[in-house]
């Protein structure tokens, strides 16, 4: 039987923290208000010494946490293979930076780490001995356009199984569940400008996996201007959405999935998300023996709506868990 507890990704306040509206403890405060038990930090955002934790930021940490009763559950760190500007960096760079990010996490406390799928299976492999020895699990972020099945993903899951160590899994992101296009990204196009019937031959060819090339020359041959231009990119990347979600795949791995980003883009008055099936998701959960965090991770930073909306999130989580 499963366990799941709630938590908020501080990257839901992104335009609060950005505009100086939030300070760093007032992401902390909101989260612990609405109810959540633990967060989740991004280090390239919200951790001034990154990658590295000082002890004067260490010990801030903890009076914040303890002063509102949350716990600092996961860290996200990056792969960014593009640190330099003549080359990519190699396999054995990304091993070490990943290592540096691992006793971050460990010094902050958390106990899970989100990977990018970017830092390759064979460095993921390497990590095993090393999240062992800290004491943190990494899970390889599934995220839009990526489904639990996509062959990107499936050489992970080889890595798993291979490896048999409970310290390496999955942080899968809701988003890749998505069945329809993302509201706030369809209403700004239209305000933008955007023909509703050229957003909507958008969608279908999406929904009938017409190819991206194909796709994009049939929208121009029909006059598609540079808003109905933008939805369409992010149809075909990371807020693409399907008639049948991977909700096979979601099942084949639970075992191996420690954390999950309840990935939310506007939820109603009613509690419900315009164009992610939670009442298809979170039962697959609910069913499994799951034991960890969803976290809220809202993303539409351009709204000013992020504090209503993760509020309303995880009043939804709690309606539909009966929790």
């Amino acid at each position: 039987m499963s366990n799941i507890k709630f938590g908020v990704s501080l990257y839901s306040f992104t335009d609060e923290y950005v505009k100086g509206t939030f300070t760093l403890e007032d992401c902390i405060r909101t989260a612990a208000e609405f109810g959540a038990e633990g967060f989740e930090l991004v280090g390239t955002q919200m951790l001034p010494s990154y990658p590295y934790v000082s002890d004067k930021v260490l010990n801030e940490f903890k009076a914040m946490t303890n002063h509102y009763g949350i716990e600092f559950i996961s860290y996200g760190a990056n792969a960014d293979r593009g640190l330099r500007t003549d080359r990519d960096l190699t396999e054995e760079e990304l091993l070490q930076s990943s290592i540096i990010d691992l006793k971050t996490a460990n010094k902050l406390g958390c106990k899970i780490m989100r990977a990018q799928y970017l830092i390759g299976p064979s460095v993921f492999a390497k990590l095993a001995p090393y999240a062992e020895a800290y004491g943190v699990k990494v899970g390889i972020e599934i995220h839009n356009p990526e489904t639990p099945t996509s062959p990107n993903i499936q050489k992970f899951t080889e890595v798993i199984e291979k490896t048999g160590s409970p310290y390496l899994g999955f942080v899968t992101d809701f988003g890749t569940f998505a069945t329809r296009p993302n509201k706030p990204h369809w209403d700004e196009a239209l305000a933008n400008g955007a023909p509703l019937e050229l957003l909507e031959m958008a969608a279908q060819m999406r929904y009938d996996d017409v190819p991206m090339m194909e796709a994009r020359q049939r929208l121009l041959d029909a006059g598609a201007n540079g808003a109905v231009m933008g939805a369409f990119q992010g149809m075909y990347g990371f807020v693409t959405f399907y008639n049948e979600p991977d909700y096979e795949g979601l099942k084949q791995i639970m075992p191996h999935v420690i954390h999950f980003h309840g990935k939310f883009h506007y939820i109603d008055e009613n509690l419900e998300e315009a164009s992610i099936p939670y009442d298809k998701i979170l039962p697959i959960i609910q069913n499994s023996d799951f034991d960890g965090y969803i976290v809220s991770e809202y993303e539409d930073h351009i709204s000013g709506r992020a504090v209503e909306m993760t509020k309303r999130h995880l009043q939804m989580e709690r309606k539909l868990l009966n929790k």
